[in-house]
């Protein structure tokens, strides 16, 4: 799959059929993240891979009761080390630069499932304080976002795009 293809018809997925994936592909969709530009090369992102039920239960309640990520044979929670980054930045760091290092990561993560045939979904809506207790993390390792992978069960249709028009400025704004 070329890459503006696999970009255009990438979707996010939310019903996944039961069969797990395999190991090495999941590794492979974690590696392709930790290609992603991170600033200054500082890569402050962190993966936690969760397949055990119970463990992907707790996280669905603790995302306000998105039921669809306890269905997910895999579950990736997307964390960034805040010792890492602000070392090199400072509360700028841990503020923006912490945000889009992971997202650069994720965005490469979804395209290389999407690649795979693996669906995905980006959550970022959940209790962060209950996501910590969970997944026992230190105070320094915070979690940005969850990534559900499966294989789709069913691909919703393509959602309408604002126009390049609506979104381009030229110079300036206006």
């Amino acid at each position: 799959m070329q890459t503006m293809e696999c970009i255009r018809e990438r979707r996010s997925v939310r019903d996944y059929k039961p069969d797990p994936i395999p190991e090495e592909i999941v590794k492979e969709i974690i590696e392709a993240a930790t290609h992603a530009p991170s600033s200054g090369n500082v890569q402050d992102w962190e993966f936690i891979i969760i397949r055990n039920l119970e463990t992907k239960t707790k996280i669905a309640a603790a995302a306000w009761e998105q039921d669809f990520i306890a269905r997910a044979p895999v579950v990736l929670v997307v964390c960034s080390d805040l010792d890492r980054i602000s070392a090199a930045y400072g509360t700028r760091g841990e503020t923006l630069y912490s945000i889009q290092n992971t997202s650069a990561a994720i965005q490469n993560l979804l395209l290389a499932a999407w690649e795979k045939e693996v669906g995905s979904c980006w959550v970022g809506a959940f209790n962060e304080s209950t996501l910590r207790d969970i997944l026992v993390l230190p105070t320094n390792i915070r979690p940005l976002a969850i990534i559900t992978l499966g294989y789709p069960a069913e691909v919703s249709k393509k959602p309408k795009r604002r126009d390049i028009k609506e979104v381009l400025h030229m110079e300036r704004w206006g």
